[in-house]
């Protein structure tokens, strides 16, 4: 018997075929990631090339006035994260639910044109978000179809991408808990990581909701895709045992159907998660961080601090950050999914 086994012909032929892929991954992702690690410890400026022996060296600088040095750069940083986990903490539930809503509504069997709803709901979500952006900048201007519709119900709407209050802030003050022109000392006069608790309690922004509006709109439909392939996965024996055991539309849903969504809900928060932190080319298109650096997210401040600043260093540091967040907030959400699916 050769020494490769009856098996070694087909173990060699089975990594030729994934060469070409294993060589493109590491070209066009691998060795790029390693250059951005490289330079997230110099201080390189953009000119000439970063792998040379005139760049200085920063170290560990880049990061540590990210997150300890009490500067401008830190209460930037800090002011997107706050910023972006605003916009994960609505913008990922709501487009779950939305999705799976839509979803149970398309796979009704006594529907009508469902190929028409499925494309109907589908479509934002294949088009381009820059178009989608430039549409929605046109919505919610202060003469925008937005607040027109709300000038129906006699609410004067804001405006929305020059207004940078926080929406919590505006909630307690519309229910007179607080003050948003005077608000208590006890929140101002403490901070964390560079910004006053009275800063992280304001809620997203009135610009950073209509960006909201946009993500929810345009994600939904991928999600229903999703939603829609898993449930016409599912034993219909089980819906008929408890229909005939008297279930309701509701008990069958939440004790049949749901619970077998569970792996398909995992995966959409899971991809939920990680394309929010990753938000971009809506910022970059609707409002670059403005107002007030209320929509400023990590990505952008990326791309702002490296191309725009000319601190690639810093720029690549932030990088690396968010994806250590995005790590830790997918780790802590499988784990907390997980537990909740065993009790």
């Amino acid at each position: 018997m050769r020494a490769g086994g009856i098996r070694g012909p087909e173990r060699s032929v089975g990594w030729l075929f994934v060469a070409p892929a294993i060589v493109i991954i590491t070209l066009f992702l691998v060795v790029p990631i390693g250059m951005a690690l490289w330079v997230s410890f110099t201080a390189w400026n953009g000119q000439g090339s970063p792998f040379r022996s005139g760049v200085p060296m920063a170290g560990l600088d880049n990061y540590t006035g990210l997150l300890t040095v009490d500067s401008l750069a830190r209460q930037d940083f800090m002011t997107s994260i706050r910023n972006n986990g605003y916009y994960v903490l609505i913008v990922v539930p709501a487009q779950t639910v939305l999705a799976l809503f839509l979803a149970l509504v398309v796979n009704q069997k006594l529907l009508r044109a469902k190929s028409f709803f499925r494309s109907a709901f589908y479509f934002p979500s294949v088009t381009s978000s820059v178009a989608i952006s430039v549409v929605f900048l046109f919505l919610f201007t202060s003469t925008g179809a937005v607040n027109q519709l709300l000038a129906l119900f006699g609410v004067t709407g804001p405006q929305w991408f020059a207004d940078p209050r926080g929406v919590l802030h505006l909630l307690l003050g519309t229910v007179g808990l607080v003050d948003p022109d005077a608000p208590p000392a006890m929140l101002t006069g403490h901070s964390l990581l560079g910004l006053s608790w009275w800063e992280w309690l304001a809620g997203p922004s009135v610009a950073m909701c209509a960006i909201i509006a946009l993500a929810v709109w345009t994600t939904s439909g991928t999600f229903m895709l999703m939603f829609l392939a898993a449930l016409q996965n599912l034993p219909v024996q089980l819906d008929e045992a408890g229909l005939i055991d008297g279930a309701g539309p509701w008990q069958r849903l939440r004790y049949v159907t749901l619970p077998q969504l569970r792996p398909t809900l995992l995966l959409i928060v899971t991809l939920g998660l990680i394309g929010t932190w990753q938000i971009f080319d809506q910022v970059y298109v609707m409002s670059q961080g403005d107002p007030a650096k209320t929509t400023l997210t990590p990505a952008y401040l990326s791309y702002r601090t490296a191309f725009k600043d000319f601190d690639y260093g810093s720029g690549a540091a932030i990088s690396f950050l968010l994806f250590v967040v995005i790590i830790a907030m997918t780790l802590l959400q499988r784990r907390l999914m997980r537990s909740g699916s065993e009790e």
